[in-house]
C-alpha cells in the first residue's frame, strides 16, 4: 500500500512515517513497476507500536532495541514505569506539603515559619537542589527562542547595511594564518543575515528530526544550535569588516571563544531542562489520573 494509504489506516501524518523510515525501524519495500514504497500489513502494525510507544516517552532507542531482541517490551515499560512512579511520588510529597499549608489557613508570607513544614533543612535543600538550579536556566530558554534569532537575524543585516558603504569593492571570505587568500564582491556582507534565514528555516528542522527527535530535550536543544548557528553567522560578518580595517587577524579564535562560551552553558544548563521537563511530564500525568 502507498504511503497516503498507511496515513489514512494509522492517523499519522506523513512526516512521522518517514522519520520512523529514515530511523530503519519501518523498512518498506519497493514496487518493481513504479519503484514507490510498498507498505505491508505488518509495516502499518509496526508503525502504529512504534507511535503508541512514543507517546509513553519511549525513546527511539529503546524501541530500536526492542525491535532487536536486544531487550524485552517488559524491561522497557517497567523501567519507564518505575520513573514515572518517582516523579509520581515527589509530586505527592510537594501536594501534601501544599495541603499541609492550606489547612493552617490563610497565611502571608510574613507569618509563614518554614522549619514548620520541614524537620531537617539541610537535608531538605539538598532533595531539592534540581529546584533551585531551575533559577539558572532561564538563558537557555531565552537564547532558543524565535525572538533571539530574529535578534540575531536583525543585527546581522544591520551591521551588513551600515557597513557597505565604507568597505572596499572586494572583501575577504577566506583567510589562512591571517592572511586573506580568497576575495570576493562586497555584497557578499549580505550571506550572512541570509545564512541565518536559511538556518531557521531549512537547516533547524532537519537537525531535530536527523538527531534530536529521540531526546528528551531535542527541541530546546535545537533552537538553541540553530541561534547558536546564527550567532557564528553574526560573529563571522563582524570579523570580516574588522578584518578588512586590520583590527582581527584570527578567525579561529573568535570561533573557538563563541563555541566554548555557549556550548559550555549548553552543558551546564541542560540537566536543569531535562529536569523542568520530567516535572511538567509528571503534572501532566498526574492531572490526567484524577
Amino acid at each position: 500500500m502507498t504511503i497516503k494509504e498507511v496515513e489514512e489506516r494509522t492517523g499519522l501524518t506523513r512526516s512521522s512515517i518517514r522519520f520512523y523510515e529514515k530511523e530503519k525501524l519501518v523498512e518498506p519495500t519497493r514496487n518493481d513497476k513504479n519503484g514507490y514504497r510498498d507498505y505491508s500489513e505488518s509495516d502499518v502494525e509496526n508503525i502504529k507500536k512504534i507511535a503508541y510507544l512514543r507517546t509513553l516517552e519511549i525513546s527511539i532507542e529503546d524501541i530500536r532495541s526492542i525491535m532487536a531482541g536486544q531487550v524485552s517490551l517488559t524491561e522497557i515499560i517497567e523501567k519507564q514505569a518505575a520513573a514515572l512512579q518517582t516523579q509520581i511520588e515527589s509530586l505527592n510529597r510537594v501536594r501534601t506539603m501544599c495541603e499541609r499549608m492550606l489547612e493552617d489557613g490563610n497565611i502571608s508570607f510574613d507569618e509563614l515559619q518554614v522549619e514548620k513544614y520541614v524537620a531537617d533543612l539541610e537535608t531538605y535543600w539538598k532533595d531539592n537542589k534540581p529546584v533551585f538550579r531551575l533559577d539558572c536556566v532561564s538563558f537557555l530558554y531565552l537564547w532558543g527562542n524565535l525572538i533571539t534569532w530574529t535578534a540575531i537575524t536583525t543585527l546581522c543585516l544591520l551591521v551588513g547595511i551600515l557597513s557597505y558603504t565604507n568597505l572596499p569593492p572586494e572583501i575577504p571570505v577566506q583567510w589562512d594564518k591571517g592572511i586573506a587568500v580568497s576575495f570576493a564582491d562586497k555584497k557578499i556582507i549580505f550571506i550572512y543575515p541570509l545564512a541565518c534565514m536559511i538556518i531557521r528555516v531549512f537547516l533547524r528542522p532537519a537537525i531535530y528530526a536527523r538527531w534530536l527527535m529521540k531526546f528528551p530535550c531535542g527541541e530546546l536543544i535545537r533552537e538553541y544550535l540553530s541561534n547558536y548557528l546564527c550567532f557564528i553567522a553574526l560573529s563571522l560578518e563582524v570579523f570580516t569588516i574588522l578584518f578588512v580595517y586590520g583590527v582581527l587577524k584570527s578567525v579561529v579564535a573568535v570561533l573557538l571563544a563563541d563555541t566554548v562560551v555557549l556550548i559550555g552553558i549548553l552543558i551546564a544548563q541542560i540537566p536543569v531542562a531535562e529536569q523542568e521537563k520530567k516535572r511538567d511530564s509528571s503534572d501532566c500525568l498526574q492531572n490526567q489520573q484524577k
